[in-house]
């Protein structure tokens, strides 16, 4: 008998696992670690959408099983957010479906739509269920680019080319986690002409859609008539309203899709509690205001990261959304790879962070840094980082003198 059933054995090492246990290991020794590693919001959820929730869970009709696709007041409620924000009509009856999270709904789309041996383009590095959601069903990932430009088409010209067989689906992540990366309509025009010709399903991850810090709001891929014909688009309300433990989000798009969606969530699930689903309109119909602040509040500590890596000698680019910083490692490090300089920072600067490799093994020159904490522990994170720096030899305008990373290894030997 196999030691492991087959899906099981399809998933590679959890990579961020031994910094998770490196980092619970120091807490309980005492170090005050300083978690930039985790993209868990800190942000309160808004009182209007708690209230709404205390006063619905308070009915105990509220209490049955719920209504799989998403009820009816929640997925009129998404509609109109789709008018509101992107000026894009959508069919609350046939062309939406609530799912617990965009990670969920990605996750049994998958199942829907894939067979064993199927071909799926993913960009690498990306988030983690872009793969592994459709792996984990028996298809063969095939990674493309990820930032938007003549590359990313180039290579999606190759992929189609050469895979046998012919790709099933593409997966697009924009504003990207975790580089941050952002793409305009021109370029989704480019891409939805390509898959349409090709007959390739479009799964957009709009999950960040309202973490952005520049004047031009992210664009929804079904802004473009055309792409209705091949695309479903998920989005989370974790990170728009701060509500990452409630497992709330949508997908919206081509009602084949739609349609596939839901049927496989019919077998596996009830939906999310009603109550968290009436909060969740509430939050979509209420005063939006909240989602400014939060930007704010992510777009000050994005500042405070960036100026303070920088006086510590680590540039770093500023990220324009998404409440991540996708930072390369510093070429006196770079040879350890992500998850050795992860495990660096964690025991000699109590910072925690997410190493890339974890994202895809184009990553593992980066690492991700989450906007997670209140600007006051960012500072210190720097600080932190900066002593850090110092002590391995790397001087604070970035550059590093003659000892370099392994200088205290190599003393410590010595003496």
């Amino acid at each position: 008998m196999e030691d492991d059933f087959y899906k099981i054995r399809r998933l590679p090492p959890y990579v961020f696992a031994a910094v998770n246990e490196m980092k619970a290991a120091a807490r309980a020794g005492g170090a005050d670690i300083i978690d930039l590693g985790m993209g868990n919001p800190d942000l309160p959820t808004p009182q209007h959408i708690v209230d709404k929730l205390k006063e619905t869970v308070d009915n105990p009709k509220t209490h049955r099983y719920s209504n799989s696709r998403g009820i009816p007041g929640l997925r009129k409620a998404i509609s109109r957010y789709y008018e509101r924000r992107f000026g894009v009509d959508v069919d609350p009856d046939e062309e939406v479906v609530v799912t617990l999270g965009s990670k969920e709904g990605l996750a049994n789309l998958s199942q829907a739509i894939t067979s064993p041996g199927d071909v799926i383009l993913v960009p690498n590095p990306s988030y983690p269920i872009h793969q592994f959601g459709f792996i984990i069903v028996g298809a063969a990932v095939r990674s493309i680019p990820v930032t938007p430009g003549p590359e990313f088409l180039l290579a999606l010209d190759r992929a189609v080319q050469h895979s046998v067989p012919k790709p099933t689906a593409l997966v697009l992540n924009y504003p990207n986690n975790p580089t941050a990366a952002l793409a305009d309509l021109d370029f989704y025009s480019e891409i939805v002409e390509f898959c349409r010709f090709h007959n390739i399903y479009i799964l957009s991850d709009l999950a960040y859609a309202e973490i952005y810090f520049d004047d031009v709001p992210p664009p929804s891929i079904l802004q473009l008539k055309n792409a209705w014909d091949i695309s479903v688009e998920f989005t989370s309300m974790s990170k728009t309203y701060s509500m990452p433990g409630w497992r709330i989000g949508f997908a919206a798009g081509n009602r084949k899709l739609i349609s596939a969606l839901a049927r496989v969530k019919s077998y596996l699930d009830y939906g999310a509690f009603t109550p968290i689903q009436v909060a969740a309109a509430t939050a979509l119909n209420g005063p939006q205001d909240c989602i400014a602040e939060a930007r704010n509040i992510y777009k000050e500590r994005r500042d405070i990261l960036v100026d303070g890596l920088a006086n510590a000698g680590w540039h770093i680019p500023s990220p324009p959304a998404t409440m991540f910083a996708w930072a390369p490692i510093p070429p006196a490090f770079r040879d350890l790879g992500s998850v050795e300089f992860s495990k660096l920072l964690l025991s000699e600067a109590d910072v925690a962070v997410a190493p890339g490799l974890g994202f895809g093994e184009h990553g593992d020159d980066h690492v991700r840094i989450g906007l997670v904490e209140n600007g006051q522990r960012i500072r210190q994170a720097a600080r932190n980082i900066k002593g850090f720096l110092r002590q391995r030899g790397v001087n604070t305008d970035g550059a590093s003198n003659d000892r370099g990373p392994n200088h205290k290894e190599q003393s410590e030997d010595k003496s």
